[in-house]
């Protein structure tokens, strides 16, 4: 249940003919009261003798008596309260109800005390209803409104555990502002898949993932089609800009401009320009700004990613607040910097994860900027690395990053959970999720190869193996064993070893930097630590192609994919 104050207004009679019309796009039916203050109100969707007019002065009687003087500049108070689309359909009784309610909880009216405002709930769809009020009480004196948003958002939470409707968590104050029912009306007419407002913010967001000046962000958005408007100081310092789409335009064939602050509120320029600020401590950076290139391979950039995300999960685990923030909110720079260089075929999942992860990337928590560099630098590596192909070293490095990074966000997850942040908890859960159906995709085919050149091995060599394994990881030995990834990891100890490094040490180290208990397959989480850790090329179709006797067998169409993520160890 989401419960909506509008702007407050100056023309009652205004409101009830639009609650009362067909609405915009013709989507209201039948309009009718379920509840008022006296309830006696007459309803005009209803009773033919009654009038929009009559329902009007009725409700503004009390701002009519008292002296013009006292009377409120805009004294129409407008609450919309909707249910989520999977909830049931509530009678008239219980909207009725949770009109009371909602008025006695904002402040508007207490049957219990008497003498409050005028009040009317207008119900024109099946999953929500309108409540208008006056802002003058019976009694002369005006409303006490303070806090009135927080305390119907309280209500809201009861009354969806009270009537069995979904239950929403808790905000605080730091989510970015949804399309409004014109926007998506809007988009939906346009055959649009999103509203114009989310377009704008992931690509805004996409502009900013390790952008390291003005110039540079700017450059950015024009690269992307976006019209963009500056405001400027007299002294013509920028002080912040605003985006549209070409396409979007409002009644007058004008483009409709959003102001970052509106996509978003870390997208405003002075919240973005803290991310470069902290990184250049002894320069404003500007769009003259020397910037450090990085021509690079997209599997260098994601192995360099995974790198820098293995050592960012210490920090959210166990590092001061602050710090941990600004890393929680580079890895959302991360993923939007992976969802736009990835390849077609795990694109679209990493798009959900990014775009579920926006929420988890703000709290009240402060980020302490500077310290993310590293991450900020591995988002910027991953655009400056161009897009990656599906397949070979960029597709199996790919999986080495999505592996790595589902650790960090389900970190994340348990920090916001720790500190009652419900909403950025569970945003971060379900990117999660969709990170794992990622991984699953791009994990496929390097790790189908690792399992085919690991069957291969001769039986001494394995034996070997195992011995190697039940001595340096006891306690997970036999696990690991039964697993379909253990062929898999058998070929990648004998990469270790053949690279020159100890099997047995690197082993132990990997296994001891993260806990593996949980693990659904510690034969996948250990196949990617060791083989980053080693240096060992992600990518082993060509071994097998090249291999005499060891080429590749397709896969039964359906098969799961031997050992799901590693990184699927924990379910937040």
């Amino acid at each position: 249940m989401i419960p909506r104050i509008q702007k407050r207004g100056q023309r009652t009679l205004g409101l009830l003919y639009y609650l009362y019309g067909p609405g915009k796009f013709e989507e209201h039916t039948d309009p009718h009261l379920v509840a008022s203050w006296n309830h006696y109100a007459p309803d005009p969707g209803r009773d033919a003798s009654a009038t929009l007019k009559q329902l009007q002065q009725l409700l503004d009687q009390p701002v009519e008596n008292v002296d013009q003087a006292e009377q409120p500049k805009k004294h129409v108070w407008h609450l919309s309260v909707r249910n989520a689309a999977e909830d049931r359909i509530l009678t008239d009784e219980e909207w009725g109800d949770v009109a009371r309610r909602m008025v006695a909880a904002a402040g508007i009216d207490d049957s219990e005390m008497g003498g409050g405002c005028r009040w009317a709930a207008v119900r024109h769809a099946d999953d929500h209803i309108h409540i208008v009020a006056t802002l003058v009480r019976e009694d002369g004196y005006k409303p006490e409104l303070n806090n009135d948003a927080a305390r119907v958002q309280t209500q809201a939470r009861a009354l969806e555990a009270e009537l069995g409707l979904r239950r929403l968590n808790k905000g605080d104050g730091t989510a970015a502002k949804r399309p409004t029912s014109a926007e998506r009306h809007k988009a939906k007419r346009q055959g649009r898949e999103r509203t114009a407002r989310e377009e704008l913010r992931e690509t805004v967001r996409r502009a900013v993932a390790g952008a390291t000046s003005e110039g540079e962000f700017f450059d950015r958005l024009a690269a992307a089609g976006l019209l963009i408007r500056t405001r400027e100081a007299p002294s013509g310092d920028l002080l912040g800009y605003k985006v549209a789409l070409p396409d979007d335009r409002n009644k007058d064939d004008e483009p409709v401009f959003y102001p970052g602050a509106r996509l978003a509120p870390d997208l405003s320029l002075p919240r973005i320009r803290e991310r470069w600020s902290a990184e250049n401590p002894d320069q404003t950076p500007s769009a003259d700004t020397p910037v450090r290139a990085t021509p690079d391979s997209p599997s260098a950039a994601r192995r360099r990613t995974a790198s820098a995300v293995w050592t960012a999960i210490t920090i959210v685990e166990h590092g001061d607040d602050a710090v941990a923030a600004a890393y929680i909110a580079s890895a959302g720079e991360v993923l939007d910097a992976l969802a736009k260089t990835s390849a077609a075929h795990t694109r679209h999942d990493l798009r959900d994860a990014a775009s579920a992860f926006e929420r988890a990337s703000r709290s009240h928590v402060r980020a302490e900027r500077g310290s993310d560099r590293g991450l900020r630098q591995a988002a910027r590596d991953l655009m400056h690395g161009g897009p990656a192909l599906g397949r070979d070293e960029d597709g199996a490095t790919t999986a080495m990053a999505i592996d790595m990074l589902f650790f960090l966000i389900t970190a994340t997850a348990l920090w916001h959970a720790k500190r009652g942040h419900a909403q950025q908890a569970d945003a971060a859960r379900q990117a999660a999720e969709h990170l794992r159906s990622a991984y699953q995709t791009a994990a496929a085919q390097p790790l189908g190869a690792l399992h085919r050149r690991g069957r291969k091995l001769n039986q001494p060599l394995l034996q070997r193996q195992m011995v190697m394994l039940r001595e340096a990881l006891p306690e997970l030995a036999e696990q690991i064993l039964a697993e379909p990834g253990w062929h898999a990891l058998a070929a990648t100890l004998g990469d270790v070893k053949a690279a020159g490094h100890d099997p047995a040490a690197l082993l132990t180290d990997a296994a001891e930097r993260r806990e593996l208990s949980t693990a659904e397959s510690v034969s996948d989480v250990l196949v990617w630590r060791l083989r980053r850790t080693a240096g060992l090329p992600a990518d082993t179709s060509d071994q097998v192609n090249h291999r005499p006797g060891t080429g590749p067998s397709p896969r039964p169409a359906g098969q799961r994919t031997p050992g799901r993520s590693g990184s699927q160890r924990t379910r937040p």
